[in-house]
């Protein structure tokens, strides 16, 4: 059997020129979530431009810096549109050359489907093993459910990718062509943490208890959390993103998951992405689980974890609770994400807080990030009656169960001592009571 695998293998396997010229006009392109992206093929999707018209490319979590998109002249020929944007795909939105399209992690991607299913699926997958699979081996997110709707899949093979668990199998029959290639595995380096954000996480560790299930965001203050959680015993993980800091507390024996209500002793999320020492971590640990969005971030699946603490960050907060966490303003910064679902679910489980952390102030002290009223155009990312903790560096402000006086009264005290004058006078002017 081994050798009728490999068979099939070996015939699967073609150029990144070959696979460009299975490209047609008209395609609409999926890539792999963020570490698998299929870097050989995407960076050199733009020498089709002369040949095809109408492409359009969904990236997320980009980790790569492309010319089809970087190009504002290519942008009639290829339409970049992402359901998360990372720092590369930020700079092409300016250029009008890339799209934000909103999404909830836990339907998203099932929604898409519904509408328009992409025709073609690229991605990025760890070597075949001796039973012909092959695995996404940093996400689940939302690779099978586009693979399961498309005409071509095409996957390059880099034997650098760890070995990770869960719904990640893909079977050599579902792949139609294979680019060899070996390079280095994407790495999100850990964010610096500063004293502001050390004194976030501190404050955010009073709120979490010992065999408590945790999700974390991404970013300095996420990471100074997870930090703050050194001395907590048995946590367990119910996440989206699986972060490096995660790794080290599972590592140092504070993730446990003994304490779990639902996947006892499992680490459960979406995707990882981080430290080469995170993937190491991964390789081979029975303890893992990548699973379908669907599923790790529909609300109902984690609020059957009693004792759930969403913990997540924002840019903007208003007084009365509203997060923006993808734009400012008009302009789209990032993306939806997971932050409404795991909250939303935390809310719901016995025993379950939702909580957003974020420093004060933003632009090196110039600008509060609590605001009588959210920027004009900034998305909603979390509702006001999902949230139960809003943390900054001056303390903790309540928020469940609490009137929009008492917000106001609780934000302002959190709020840094240079604006909380202006904005008790605002929600008097503007009775933000």
């Amino acid at each position: 059997m081994a050798n009728r695998y490999q068979e099939m293998y070996n015939a699967k396997k073609i150029t990144v020129e070959e696979a460009l010229s299975l490209i047609k006009p008209g395609d609409e392109i999926v890539s792999g979530f963020a570490g698998l992206e299929p870097m050989a093929i995407l960076s050199k999707l733009h020498t089709i431009k002369d040949r095809v018209s109408d492409i359009t490319v969904w990236l997320s979590l980009s980790m790569g810096s492309y010319e089809f998109f970087n190009n504002p002249e290519m942008k009639d020929i290829f339409r970049t549109n992402s359901f998360f944007l990372g720092a590369g795909l930020r700079k092409a939105h300016s250029l009008g050359t890339v799209s934000l399209q909103p999404v909830h992690l836990h339907n998203g991607f099932v929604r898409k489907v519904q509408v328009k299913p992409p025709n073609v699926f690229i991605g990025t997958v760890g070597p075949m093993d001796k039973h012909g699979y092959c695995r996404t081996a940093l996400s689940a997110l939302y690779e099978k459910t586009f693979i399961e709707n498309a005409d071509l899949v095409i996957m390059e093979v880099n034997p650098r990718l760890p070995n990770v668990g869960g719904d990640t199998e893909l079977p050599i029959d579902d792949i139609d062509y294979i680019v060899e290639v070996d390079r280095p595995v994407p790495i999100l380096p850990v964010a610096p943490i500063t004293e502001n954000d050390q004194t976030i996480g501190n404050y955010v560790a009073t709120l979490v208890n010992d065999g408590d299930t945790i999700q974390l965001g991404i970013g300095s203050i996420p990471n100074a959390v997870a930090l703050a959680f050194m001395n907590k015993r048995d946590l367990g993980i119910h996440t989206e993103m699986i972060t490096s800091s995660m790794a080290e507390l599972a590592m140092a024996g504070v993730v446990t998951g003994r304490k779990k209500t639902l996947h006892k002793g499992k680490l459960i999320g979406n995707f990882a992405l981080g430290t080469q020492e995170l993937y190491d971590f991964l390789d081979n640990n029975p303890s893992v689980q990548l699973l379908r969005g669907e599923y790790v971030n529909n609300p109902f699946v984690i609020a059957q974890n009693d004792n759930m603490v969403s913990i997540n960050t924002g840019l903007q907060v208003d007084l009365t609770g509203q997060i923006c966490s993808e734009s400012i303003g008009l302009r789209s910064w990032s993306g939806t994400g997971g932050q409404n679902d795991t909250a939303e679910g935390a809310i719901h489980a016995k025993n379950g807080r939702s909580i957003i952390a974020l420093n004060s102030t933003a632009k090196d002290g110039t600008i509060s990030t609590i605001q009588p009223w959210l920027t004009p155009g900034a998305a909603v990312t979390l509702s006001r009656n999902n949230i139960d903790y809003i943390v900054t560096e001056y303390g903790i402000a309540p928020m469940k169960a609490r009137t929009i006086r008492e917000r106001v009264e609780n934000l302002i005290a959190v709020a840094h001592p240079d604006f909380r004058q202006s904005l008790r006078e605002a929600a008097f002017k503007h009775q933000i009571w």
